[in-house]
């Protein structure tokens, strides 16, 4: 069970679900959109409410993002939202009859966990976290396990009071092939680049959210010879502007809405700036792959920029307006960047979906035999 369709928990469920087929190809694994399918109206209205306030008025969701006093104020309402799902969860419990449930989300999570209470059962629930900074909203009475992105995320879960038994830092689950490294010349040749030259990957997120008009502008006034890859999600505006700087410019610009090859073009590529989303950062972890992060959103992207930016993995800009300058000191930097290869590739977890699999299964197994 996931929330929303364009988003990083739905790609983790996509990602467990085939995993789960490879391993055993008759399981049956539906993936839901918990919140959709208990609050279709809600899940629409809290989206809306939830990207307002991140392009308006970001510290707002700082200040609220894992807030104590937020958390127990917001008890209650929690509280009733997870009791009046019970009856659209019983419809789909009775459906399916799961023999593990698996959330990549905290609030379906709560509410399966809030089910399991009032009715007694002992379905397996596994809660699967994708950012590397665990909040209290994930913490339910009946979640049996949590996967967590690394051994920092674990030890503050313990401080929160989970058992680290239940915990287990397997990683964000990524689809497999980001594991596995490509050669980048036939890469190159498929996309009219050149391998040899520096390859710079933008990333927007699935809403194509952030500066990216102003981070390709100050990219192209990079004296250096460079191209450019723009991946620029659903938003329309900025494609067809970017379209228009890229026939301008004297540098090869490729602009993208969305890619099925993102492992081959972060592969193809020496540097990538985005959003420092969990999904986006595990792959690029996977891949060896250094980041550059421009303004992450207050909240869970401003903690997984702590995280890494403390191994060594990324820098943060705070002004557009120095990102060529900037990616070009890197570019001239060869150590640098290959130190902050190493420390991704040191930090990644790229097998983390079958760790999670196999844990699944084996919960599937034990409780056959009860």
């Amino acid at each position: 069970m996931y929330i929303t369709k364009v988003s990083g928990h739905r790609q983790a469920t996509l990602a467990i679900q085939k995993g789960l087929k490879e391993l055993d190809p008759s399981i049956v694994a539906p993936t839901i959109n918990g919140f959709g399918y208990t609050y279709p109206v809600l899940e629409k209205v809290v989206n809306q409410a939830y990207m307002s306030v991140i392009k308006r008025t970001p510290i707002v969701w700082d200040y609220m993002y894992d807030n104590p006093n937020i958390v127990k104020k917001s008890g209650s309402f929690q509280k009733f939202l997870h009791k009046t799902s019970h009856k659209k969860i019983d419809r789909l419990m009775k459906k399916h009859n799961p023999d593990v449930v698996v959330c990549t989300q905290a609030f379906p999570c709560g509410m399966v966990a809030s089910y399991k209470k009032a009715k007694g059962i002992n379905t397996t629930l596994i809660g699967v976290l994708t950012d590397f900074a665990p909040h209290s909203y994930w913490i339910n009475e009946g979640v049996n396990y949590y996967i967590v992105p690394s051994l920092e995320s674990k030890e503050r879960f313990v401080k929160k009071g989970v058992n680290p038994d239940s915990i287990k830092a397997y990683g964000i689950p990524i689809k497999p092939k980001f594991a596995t490294q490509l050669d980048r010349r036939p890469i190159a040749h498929s996309l009219g680049l050149n391998h040899d030259i520096p390859t710079i990957l933008v990333m927007g997120g699935g809403q194509g959210l952030g500066p990216i008009k102003k981070i390709v502008k100050a990219l192209r006034a990079i004296e250096m010879d460079i191209q450019i890859i723009v991946l620029a999600g659903t938003n329309k505006k900025i494609i067809k502007s970017l379209n228009k700087q890229a026939q301008k410019s004297d540098k090869n610009i490729l602009v993208f809405e969305y890619a099925k090859n993102v492992d081959e073009l972060m592969d193809l590529s020496t540097i990538i700036i985005t959003k420092p989303g969990g999904m986006t950062t595990a792959e690029c972890l996977a891949k060896g792959l250094p980041m550059v992060i421009i303004n992450p959103i207050p909240g869970q992207e401003m903690r997984n920029t702590d995280f890494l930016i403390k191994k060594g993995v990324a820098i943060r800009i705070d002004k557009t307006n120095d990102v060529g300058e900037e990616v070009e000191l890197l570019l001239r930097s060869p150590e640098k960047l290959a130190a902050m290869r190493k420390a991704a590739y040191e930090n990644a977890r790229p097998h983390a979906t079958l760790d999670v699999c196999k844990l699944i299964l084996n919960q599937k197994q034990d409780n056959s035999t009860d």
